[in-house]
């Protein structure tokens, strides 16, 4: 269990530190894929977190990318979104018998059928809500709606490839 806790909270370090100094750097496509590979942090919780403290990790996410991006609230409103919607999601995708205590929502323990679901909305989501927010009108609806389908490519690409190279990583050493 604590070693669970220090996983997560070191997980939230380096994906804050990376996304505050590098990511948040590359701006491909004159800027409409930018990748947001910090929500991990959100995505990767195990599913038995209370809602309580989903939306607080929320809160001091979104807090932590605002400090680094020089934002007014505009990552905590999303990261609290996410964190909002992602227990009603995944008991929308649950299993009939419902998932075993200490399952992760990740691609070895779910599958990479079942990840590429629960990542996609979910990133699409944040997303829709963090770059609507930030231009805060819907006259360059379109424009802002390439930006939302872009930046959720680029950054289910990441999710995806940081979960296999994590996992190949950890279950090679193992070997």
């Amino acid at each position: 269990m604590l070693n669970e806790v220090l996983k997560n909270i070191g997980r939230f370090f380096l994906l804050v530190f990376l996304q505050g100094m590098i990511l948040n750097d590359i701006n491909l496509l004159d800027g409409y894929a930018i990748p947001s590979l910090y929500i991990m942090v959100m995505l990767m919780l195990p599913m038995e977190t209370p809602r309580w403290l989903e939306l607080l990790v929320g809160l001091v996410l979104g807090l932590s990318m605002d400090m680094f991006t020089n934002t007014v609230g505009i990552h905590a409103s999303a990261c609290v979104f996410l964190a909002f919607l992602r227990p009603v999601y995944l008991s929308a995708i649950a299993p009939r018998d419902g998932y075993e205590f200490g399952q992760k929502p990740s691609i070895t323990d779910q599958g990479l059928s079942w990840y590429l679901r629960y990542i996609s909305v979910l990133v699409v989501a944040h997303h829709f809500w963090l770059f609507y927010l930030e231009v805060y009108s819907f006259k360059g609806f379109f424009s802002t709606l390439l930006r939302v389908v872009l930046s959720s490519a680029f950054t289910l690409a990441l999710l995806v490839l940081s979960q296999y190279l994590v996992y190949n990583s950890k279950r090679t050493s193992m070997a």
